[in-house]
C-alpha cells in the first residue's frame, strides 16, 4: 500500500512535498483529497510559518492594548479621536501578513465601544482601506517628500485612509451624531495619528527590520 501511495506520488498526481503528499504518505486519503480541491488553502498552510503566526498574533495584542490601555481608551473612541494604535497600519507596508493582526485587533478593540456593529464596521473598514491602501502606494515606499521628512507612501496612506473614516461617521451617525461633522473630526484625527505614526514607523524600521 505504501509503495502505491509513493507511486502517486512520483507519477505527478499529488504534488511531492506538499501537503497533500505528506497527507497521502501518512494514509489520510480524505484530508489528502480536501487540500487537494482547496490548493489556495494549502498555499496559505505553507506561506504562514508558526513564526508568522506569532507574529500577527503580536500586532493584534499590541493594536488592542494601545487602543484599551487608560487613559489611551479615552482618545480612542467616539467622535473626537486620536487612535495611537493606528500607527501601525504601517505594519502592512513591510509585509501583508500584518494586515490579519491589524484587523483582528481592530475588531478586538472595537468591542469595547458599540459593541458588535463597531467589531464589523471597524474590522471590515481596516481590512478594505489598509489593503487597497498598500495596493495602491506601496510603490512609492522607497521615496520620501519634504527632504526626507515623510515616507511617500506612508504621506499618501494617511490622506486616503483619513478619508474612509466616513464609516465610522456613518456608524456613529446611527447614534445620533451629525455626519459631515463626525467625518471631519474622526478623518482630522486619524490624519494626525497616522503622519506622526509615520514617522516613528518609518524610523523605527531603520533600526528594527519589520518585514521579517
Amino acid at each position: 500500500r505504501r509503495m502505491q501511495k509513493e507511486m502517486r506520488l512520483n507519477f505527478g498526481l499529488v504534488p511531492p512535498g506538499s501537503v497533500s503528499a505528506w497527507l497521502v504518505v501518512r494514509g489520510n486519503k480524505k484530508d489528502a483529497a480536501i487540500a487537494v480541491q482547496h490548493p489556495l488553502k494549502e498555499k496559505v498552510m505553507k506561506s504562514l510559518t508558526i513564526r508568522d503566526l506569532a507574529q500577527v498574533a503580536f500586532v493584534a495584542a499590541l493594536y488592542v492594548v494601545l487602543t484599551i490601555t487608560p487613559p489611551l481608551n479615552a482618545i480612542s473612541y467616539g467622535a473626537y479621536q486620536f487612535r495611537v494604535s493606528e500607527m501601525l497600519n504601517f505594519m502592512a507596508f513591510y509585509n501583508r501578513k500584518y494586515i490579519i493582526g491589524l484587523t483582528l485587533g481592530c475588531m478586538i478593540a472595537n468591542f469595547y465601544s458599540f459593541g458588535l456593529i463597531d467589531v464589523v464596521v471597524g474590522g471590515l473598514s481596516t481590512l478594505v482601506f489598509v489593503s487597497l491602501g498598500v495596493m495602491l502606494f506601496d510603490r512609492y515606499k522607497d521615496q520620501y517628500l519634504f527632504n526626507g521628512l515623510f515616507n511617500k507612501a506612508f504621506f499618501y496612506f494617511s490622506f486616503f485612509f483619513s478619508a474612509s473614516m466616513f464609516t465610522v461617521a456613518l456608524e456613529l451617525h446611527f447614534f445620533g451624531a451629525p455626519f459631515w461633522l463626525t467625518w471631519f473630526t474622526t478623518a482630522m484625527g486619524e490624519l494626525a495619528s497616522l503622519l506622526i505614526g509615520s514617522l516613528i514607523m518609518d524610523r523605527l524600521n531603520k533600526r528594527i527590520n519589520l518585514s521579517a
